[in-house]
């Protein structure tokens, strides 16, 4: 199949005249068995959904896009380090880009970043055949459901409530009139190693210790650490109103969390009530490590924890980080830093999504939270 593809260089815009050949599924399930580096297009929530394991999620911002202006660099093109040094050294004998199911090129949008990203590398491909997966992700799914990850609902846990303090628990000053909505079930599973919830739970030693939970980031000023003989804690004592500066906190919570992460553990971040604070610490968490854009990292929370709401001015921040962060890697060292000036942004609020199906732990969240109480 021949792609007239257009890149930018430091002459006028030309016209690079390619073949790539396109793989069925067979022939892509062959080359998996070899060590081909596979590069999936997806967005990350398609993702994160059901992936090809080995795989990497490429992905590139309208930053990036714009900035980069048809020269992207390998770090782009393959984020994921590890994969990007087999590619490097000469160990990947081939290259596969799929996205969700176009059955050639010319399904494929010009200004995608299936498209972009096949045109960037094969200018310098590393000693690599680059291909593309015939039906993509969807028809590769079809025919070899076993070489995929399963979707499955976050973990979290559904334990009994009372009004009373139940054994393993420190005094969480729960009403006895009654248990919010956010203190209900047990804290969810963002990520493997990541997890959200409200004070209550952390006052539960036994949830915590349920979930392998080993370090707490405690975002408030106010709530207790329940256990600080039992795990290792981070606090960000932030307020929830519109005056706190949540994002001068990021850089130390993320790279905390992955601290802890690299460690084997598991971090369970906290408000008030998990919806406004600790999902901000979250959400910036995801962009930061994922460099996904504010919308889709809103959305991957949203179906796993449905009552999140940060308040307006928390959002603004994490729409200034997002620019930030998803920018090239020359413009974007200041990621996760305050803004320095007053900068005028329009933006669009995530909307709420379907709640997860009945077996989802948070199936008695059918109505998400939109005002924040103090979280």
């Amino acid at each position: 199949m021949r792609l007239d593809l257009p890149f930018s260089t430091c002459r006028p815009t030309t016209m690079v005249i390619m073949e790539v050949p396109s793989l069925d599924c067979a022939a892509f399930r062959n080359l998996l068995d070899a060590g081909a580096l596979v590069l999936d297009c997806r967005s990350f929530f398609s993702f994160n959904s059901s992936h090809i394991p080995g795989s990497t999620n490429v992905r590139f911002s309208t930053i990036v896009r714009r900035r980069a202006r048809g020269g992207l660099g390998l770090e782009h093109i393959v984020p994921n380090e590890e994969a990007r040094c087999r590619l490097l050294s000469g160990q990947c004998r081939a290259v596969v880009f799929l996205d969700e199911r176009s059955a050639d090129f010319e399904q494929v949008k010009k200004d995608s970043t299936l498209m972009l990203a096949v045109a960037a590398l094969r200018r310098d491909p590393c000693g690599a055949s680059v291909f593309l997966l015939r039906g993509g992700f969807e028809a590769f799914a079809s025919e070899f459901p076993e070489l995929c990850t399963k979707p499955a609902a976050p973990q979290g846990l559904c334990l009994p409530l009372s009004s009373s303090c139940p054994p393993g628990s420190a005094e969480s000053g729960c009403s006895s009139c009654g248990t919010p909505l956010y203190d209900q079930g047990g804290p969810v599973e963002i990520l493997p190693f990541l997890y959200l919830g409200s004070a209550y739970h952390a006052s539960r030693k036994d949830m915590l210790d349920t979930l392998g939970i080993t370090a707490l980031i405690n975002v408030s000023a106010n709530c207790p650490n329940h256990f600080e003989g039992h795990y290792q804690y981070k606090s960000i004592p932030v307020e929830d109103n519109h005056k706190a500066d949540i994002s001068s906190w990021f850089n130390e919570a993320i790279e905390f969390i992955d601290s802890v992460r690299n460690s084997g553990g598991r971090v369970f971040v906290h408000c008030q009530a998990g919806i406004s604070r600790s999902a901000t610490i979250c959400l910036a968490y995801l962009m930061r490590t994922n460099r996904v854009k504010l919308d889709e990292a809103f959305e991957f929370v949203k179906q796993r924890r449905s009552v999140i709401s940060p308040n307006f001015s928390f959002m603004g921040q994490l729409l200034q980080f997002e620019s930030q962060v998803l920018a090239p890697s020359s413009c974007s060292a200041e990621a996760g830093s305050p803004a320095l000036g007053n900068t005028g942004t329009v933006f669009n609020f995530p909307v709420s999504i379907p709640v997860c199906s009945s077996s989802s732990p948070l199936t008695f969240l059918h109505s998400p939270i939109t005002t924040s109480p103090s979280c």
